[in-house]
């Protein structure tokens, strides 16, 4: 497995698609990256020599990835909560944050059912 910014990329895909394993990464971006790069996308990762990795590492440097963007995220998060905006308040209450209804949907920010006694 190559190592790249950290994260092990599965040998076996296209360079392309093994470039998303990093956070910070989708479809399109990976494109560009192997583009800058000078690699065709379809290359094979156990087919990359070292010179190929050494132009990719320099092309995914121009960008804020994995830990610096976890980070970067978070603290956008957590000045929200700081500020006291709406946005901020549904964060720490665990409720969807982008206007979607919660009556009868939204299981995936506020969890399992809970059971109502009465």
């Amino acid at each position: 497995m190559a190592r790249i910014s950290g994260v092990n990329i599965p040998d076996q895909k296209h360079v392309n698609i093994a470039l998303t394993y990093i956070f910070g990464i989708g479809r399109s971006r990976a494109l560009e990256i192997c583009k800058i790069a000078g690699v065709k996308p379809e290359t094979k990762v156990r087919d990359l020599n070292e010179d190929n990795l050494d132009r990719i590492r320099a092309a995914l440097a121009r960008y804020a990835l994995e830990g610096d963007l976890r980070r970067e995220v978070s603290m956008s998060i957590k000045r929200l909560m700081d500020l006291g905006s709406w946005r901020g308040s549904r964060h720490r209450k665990g409720l969807p944050v982008r206007g979607q209804r919660t009556r009868t949907n939204g299981r995936t920010r506020k969890g399992p059912r809970r059971m109502v006694k009465r």
